[in-house]
């Protein structure tokens, strides 16, 4: 069993986001780095596998060379190694991305042998990106099946599950596969001290792709607005009390 997991350079999903004043990227100077949930749990689903059936589980990226920190983060949860293609940072779109991942898979294949799957979070967790994935599965004939919420392999196939309304529908593929999975398919383990050291010894494979003339246009990024929240004034000082009584006695604690 062979598996690849394609995992993004994101800021920290809790931390506020604000835009450059062109609102072309994210600013990041005060944000720490990680990878999206969803990737998380791909390396989690992978790392399973490998420890199940034997073979190799591989993480790529492609990012800055500061990428190189979330790579030591995946193999700390058990990835076996690498494969970082370099970029200067900036946001490449999603058909550059998906051709450059292409041709690393075809070139680690023709040297190490087919990857029976290639997994990738559903969206990356900060422009939300859902095509990269489809179009690496489309480049390479392979099948796909995005949005699941379980996954296992059965002999020369995977069972790919999606949640829906009522239940789950169910996928068999035939492998090899391309899939995009969604948090909660498990529960990341939290990686050790001893898994941290063994990682800084993993190998990770650098390169560096052209990035090409993009095809696609970016017109603008925009953050969502927030739900917000709402604030009932119930008065002043000793005034307030009786409403605060009375708000106690609705809700059962008075």
């Amino acid at each position: 069993m062979r598996v690849l997991v394609c995992v993004k350079r994101v800021p920290l999903t809790g931390g506020k986001i604000v835009l450059t004043q062109d609102a072309q990227a994210i600013e990041t100077r005060h944000l720490g780095f990680t990878i999206s949930p969803h990737e998380e749990c791909g390396v989690e689903e992978a790392v399973r596998m490998v420890e199940s059936a034997g073979g190799e589980s591989v993480v790529l990226t492609l990012g800055p060379p500061e990428a190189a920190e979330q790579l030591r983060d995946a193999m700390a949860l058990g990835a076996d190694r690498a494969i970082h293609l370099v970029s200067d940072g900036e946001e490449w779109d999603p058909q550059a991305t998906a051709g450059a991942i292409v041709d690393a898979i075809r070139a680690d294949e023709t040297a190490n042998g087919p990857f029976d799957l290639v997994l990738f979070g559903n969206e990356s967790a900060d422009a939300g990106n859902y095509q990269v994935g489809i179009r690496v599965a489309y480049a390479l004939s392979r099948p796909v099946a995005t949005g699941l919420k379980g996954v296992s392999v059965e002999g020369a196939t995977v069972r790919c599950e999606q949640e829906a309304a009522g239940g789950r529908d169910v996928y068999e593929l035939p492998l090899p596969a391309v899939l995009g999975v969604l948090e909660g398919l498990n529960l990341p383990r939290y990686p050790s001290v001893p898994a941290k050291l063994r990682a800084q010894r993993k190998p990770i494979e650098s390169s560096s792709p052209t990035r090409p003339d993009p095809e696609l246009e970016k017109v603008r990024l925009v953050v969502p607005e927030g739900q917000g929240t709402e604030a009932l004034v119930l008065g002043q000082g000793p005034e307030a009390a009786p409403a605060v009584v009375s708000i106690l006695q609705q809700i059962g604690v008075a």
